[in-house]
């Protein structure tokens, strides 16, 4: 018998997922932070805390499992008022799932678009941000297509979520352990 088998006892509709988490490494040396782990929610966004070992600029390679049921058209991720993301000649911006990106001129959210990540897929995601505080955190938002919705209405629906973002929905704020190297 499992620990959420017991009689009387149910946890289901409490519990997100057993064994899935996001972790996080921070080479000090680089100023890389590697985090990986999945989402299995489609009805809400994904908020991350993450205690880095210092403030300042961080290149961020993020790795996440889509284990929900719909397919991601695009992905927003957004910044608190201490973070935001870089924008330089330098800087890598990129997603080996989305061809397209946009950054607000704000510097406060970043769009992936033009493409998509299936459930089972993982998506790869890399973006430099700056925080003034050890405690970043950011939200990630997902677009995913109704069943009704025709391929001229997506087209439409992806144009308004670049330009104007996705609308918030409730959140599943998760910390996130990060183990430090360099």
């Amino acid at each position: 018998m499992s620990s959420l088998d017991v009689p009387g006892l149910d946890m289901s509709s409490r519990v997100r997922a057993r064994d899935i988490q996001m972790a996080a490494v921070a080479d000090v040396r680089r100023r890389v932070l590697m985090i990986s782990g999945a989402v299995d929610v489609s009805g809400h966004d994904v908020s991350m805390s993450i205690n880095l070992p210092e403030p300042g600029r961080w290149q961020v390679i993020k790795s996440e499992t889509n284990l929900t049921d719909q397919t991601w058209l695009a992905m927003q991720v957004t910044t608190d008022e201490n973070t935001h993301f870089v924008d330089s000649q330098e800087t890598l911006i990129l997603s080996r799932q989305f061809t397209r990106t946009f950054l607000t001129p704000d510097l406060s959210r970043l769009t992936f678009f033009d493409g998509e990540v299936r459930p089972g897929e993982a998506v790869l995601m890399a973006f430099d941000i700056e925080a003034t505080s050890r405690k970043p955190a950011y939200a990630h938002a997902r677009y995913v297509a109704g069943d009704d919705e025709t391929p001229e209405q997506i087209a439409a629906n992806l144009e308004r979520v670049v330009a104007d973002g996705i609308a918030q929905r409730p959140m599943v704020e998760m910390i996130v352990p990060v183990t430090v190297i360099g």
